[in-house]
């Protein structure tokens, strides 16, 4: 099986994510332009429900198992690999298998807490069974990252998005279009919005299955592996291992998104109880304020702030067998090369980014959601002061990766719980002064706390000098491609040149600009940055 190193791994996961956020995208802005505010509130409340659950199950799984295929790939203990792999298949099947049915059953429940009636149970319903889809996705993508081999896991995923578009849009715009009919099998649902959020939302069920398929041909065509039968684990101490190893990973992913819970109840509530502070919305029945505006903040604010965090993701997964290694074999200059390789491609994409939708906020927003000009004009701030949690989630998830990788698990788990405390006092004491903005701003001081603890715990773990000069660079770097992005945008509108055509040039210029810059503070410097690349 071919392997490849941190940069080659990265960049084919990073360009995977890339196309699974182009699929995203895709699915999720023609999804929210029919569904509308009130829409994505019952599909963003399934995926309230759904993510937690997913986390627990899915999440720390991949780690796991790429973490222990890893260690006995370096062994040559290439049967013990194939029995990590089959006894994780085994146990996860059957948590997967509960957390479908736990969300099924839970779904007018948790919908009549959250939203007050079971208008989001249907959408809720329909995700169920991804839960159980994607353990089995996540102990192949686990196996092959293991094997440093991340072709499989990039494939999956560009195959998970296309069936996502194609299954999600079509069968929502199936109800949309045949709404009386399909509403008349269900008589005791009043609005037909939650029927279409629930067949956009099966569409990412659909998707599960495609992905698990996948690997499911994949293995027809895979070759065994010889080498070292002797020194296996029993079934019994990698059940156990892999327990412990994936628990912590996936409590502390649950506490991630418990934060869109956070969002959820104290944006609803708050609003409800305490009314929505801004110029009245035009054609909003007063009931459907507090809907319309956490729909609009999750379905459009959120899906914008979520795009370059899922691709910098991508470089934790392939930091994770070199870190591992290099921990491993106690190699401190190869700990220190991953470490900065890792930290710097974050700060690299993610800074310029931030400053860039920062400044071109109402211009992406409309371009992205035409038909949804009152949620866009919801979501213009939220979107500009998320930009700074946007950076330091993107750091985080390479840090939490490389803390797994020298054996403390747990500590993302204390990390998040205290980001997510942070995140609650937050929206409780800005939600009812700010709205969306205040559930914004609570944002991004969870995750620059959150960033603070995971830099200090690794570097306390690791002994790694991490110096701030680069990251200063880079920064100066973002904030150059941030102005020049502004100075075009002012041109164009003095100019009377908008939309796109305004969008383009400004973004174009700020892109000049960063790397020039890059180049002219010399970011990739060898001792640095990335000395891969060169």
């Amino acid at each position: 099986m071919k392997k490849q190193n941190f940069l080659k791994g990265s960049i084919i996961l990073m360009v995977s994510a890339v196309l699974a956020k182009g699929f995203g995208a895709l699915f999720k802005i023609p999804l929210t332009n029919m569904l509308g505010g009130v829409g994505m509130s019952y599909f963003s409340c399934a995926y309230s429900l759904f993510l937690p659950v997913y986390a627990l199950t899915v999440t720390g799984l991949s780690s796991a198992v790429a973490r222990m295929t890893a260690r006995s790939a370096a062994l040559g203990m290439y049967g013990n690999i194939r029995r990590i792999r089959f006894t994780a298949l085994l146990i996860f099947s059957a948590a997967g298998l509960a957390g479908s049915l736990g969300v099924y059953l839970l779904s007018g429940t948790f919908s009549r807490i959250s939203m007050g009636g079971t208008e989001a149970a249907p959408a809720m319903m329909m995700i169920a069974p991804a839960v159980f889809f994607g353990c089995i996705t996540a102990v192949e993508r686990g196996y092959y990252e293991g094997m440093s081999n991340m072709y499989p896991t990039a494939l999956s995923q560009a195959v998970e998005g296309a069936v996502k578009v194609a299954a999600g849009l079509l069968l929502c715009r199936y109800v949309d279009s045949h709404g009386s009919t399909i509403m008349s099998y269900f008589p005791k649902i009043s609005d037909v919005r939650s029927l279409s959020a629930a067949a956009g939302i099966l569409g990412v069920t659909v998707s599960s299955v495609g992905a698990a398929l996948f690997f499911m041909v994949l293995a027809l065509f895979r070759k065994k592996t010889s080498g070292s039968e002797s020194h296996m684990q029993s079934h019994r101490e990698i059940a156990k291992e892999l327990t412990l190893t994936a628990l912590p990973v996936g409590v502390s992913s649950v506490v991630t998104n418990l934060t869109a819970m956070v969002d959820m109840w104290t944006i609803i509530g708050c609003i409800a109880h305490f009314g929505y502070n801004k110029p009245l919305l035009v054609g909003i029945a007063g009931e459907d304020v507090p809907n319309f505006v956490y729909g609009s903040f999750a379905g459009i604010a959120l899906t914008v702030f979520n795009l370059v965090p899922s691709v910098t993701n991508m470089l934790g997964k392939g930091a994770l067998p070199c870190i591992t290694s290099a921990w491993a074999e106690n190699d401190k200059n190869a700990l220190e090369a991953g470490t900065y390789q890792a930290l710097v491609t974050s700060a690299l994409l993610s800074v310029p980014a931030a400053f860039g939708i920062g400044v071109l906020a109402p211009e992406i927003l409309g371009l992205l959601f035409p038909l949804q000009s009152d949620e866009v004009q919801i979501c213009i701030m939220p979107l500009r002061l998320l930009m700074p949690g946007m950076v330091c989630l993107c750091v985080s998830f390479p840090l939490f990766s490389m803390l797994q990788a020298v054996g403390r698990t747990s500590a993302p788990l204390k990390i998040m719980l205290a980001g997510t405390a942070v995140k609650l006092l937050g929206n409780i004491s800005l939600v009812p002064f700010f709205g969306a903005d205040g559930a914004a701003l609570a944002t991004s001081l969870c995750y620059a706390v959150i960033l603070c603890l995971a830099l200090t715990a690794y570097i306390r773990v690791s002994g790694v000098k991490i110096k701030a000069v680069p990251f200063l660079e880079v920064f100066y770097a973002g904030a150059m491609c941030g102005g020049g992005a502004y100075l075009t945008i002012g041109i164009c509108r003095r100019l009377g040149i908008y939309g796109v055509s305004s969008a383009i040039p400004a973004i174009a210029a700020g892109a000049v600009l960063y790397i020039i810059s890059v180049s002219l503070l010399s970011v990739r410097r060898k001792r640095d940055a990335l000395p891969c690349i060169r």
